[in-house]
């Protein structure tokens, strides 16, 4: 993550290929000519995905989330005898999955093309992919980010935020990546596909008092006061597709997150939401627009950082 996100999201405004010898900016075009056959494997590889299991479009947007502010694949490296990656951070143990399927699409892009493209815009290209297979909006992934040769447990438990975030400490936490309030408020969107696991939203549907009651009443069906950490719930009412239901189950205070529902309480998102929650092409749009805002974020390019061979090691 070489820097942060929770839930979670695409890339920078595309640009010359070439700045200056240590520094490139990204392009829609990287690969045009040294992969051209790129998208159409990731793309392939990602509709099986999500044909064999819907959620994994869910799993790989938030693996996309959770790497970055940085963008640059170290959610991907495994931990060894001698280096502490981030699969184990707060935000990534026991729930961040699909490491596979990046895998499997690696294993084909270098079948086509080794040494070439790099896992950090596989991912993203994979993200932007599983979003429109389940019914969201395309768009441009500007590509040319090189992969980390480190990374940091300790950044991903400070900078991923967390489900009990207030709605002030989401604004600044964005504000910090360069992303404003209305793109945290697309962003969270993504939360309209996918699972949730019961610690998570646990402290929400016991303690929180801004909660349709019988809402609460049916997740506690399923998440106990104590144990059932592992049990899942819907992120909204139609997990499987990317739409706006998230934002009209805010409005009906069923946020499965007390960092949900803080979009939606009095505060400065109000209008955002009750706008999205109407408008589901309003929504689609601005969320296409702030992945590719915070795809953008800090990539690595150039001659810094490398191409891995193999996602969860360095070269």
């Amino acid at each position: 993550m070489a820097s942060l996100a929770k839930l979670l999201f695409v890339t920078l405004l595309a640009s010359s290929l070439l700045a200056s010898p240590g520094s490139a900016q990204l392009s829609p075009t990287f690969y045009s000519t040294s992969c051209p056959n790129l998208l159409t494997i990731v793309r392939n590889a990602m509709t099986q995905a999500v044909n064999n299991e819907a959620r994994m479009a869910a799993s790989i947007l938030r693996l996309f989330f959770h790497d970055c502010f940085g963008c640059d694949a170290s959610i991907l490296l495994d931990d060894t005898a001698t280096f502490t990656g981030e699969k184990n951070a707060g935000p990534n143990r026991n729930s961040a999955r699909g490491y596979e399927v990046i895998d499997a699409i690696k294993t084909r892009v270098e079948a086509a093309c080794n040494a070439t493209v790099s896992c950090a815009d596989i991912l993203a290209l994979a993200a932007r992919d599983g979003v429109v297979l389940v019914g969201g909006q395309s768009w441009t992934v500007p590509l040319g980010r090189r992969d980390a040769r480190t990374a940091s447990q300790s950044a991903a438990n400070a900078q991923i935020p967390a489900p009990t975030s207030s709605l002030a400490t989401l604004v600044t936490m964005f504000s910090n990546k360069g992303l404003n309030a209305r793109d945290l408020t697309a962003l969270s969107g993504a939360h309209t596909i996918g699972q949730a696991r019961c610690v998570t939203f646990r402290g929400r549907i016991y303690n929180d008092t801004n909660i349709d009651p019988a809402f609460a009443t049916t997740r506690r069906a399923n998440c106990p006061a104590t144990g059932g950490d592992a049990n899942l719930a819907p992120m909204d009412t139609t997990p499987a597709r990317f739409d706006n239901d998230y934002y009209r189950g805010l409005v009906a205070r069923r946020g499965l997150f007390h960092s949900d529902q803080e979009l939606f309480n009095g505060g400065s998102q109000d209008a955002a939401v009750r706008g999205y929650s109407n408008n589901a092409a309003s929504f689609l749009g601005d969320f296409a627009a702030a992945m590719v805002r915070m795809g953008n974020i800090s990539p690595l390019t150039g001659t810094n950082g490398e191409v891995r061979r193999n996602c969860r090691r360095i070269n």
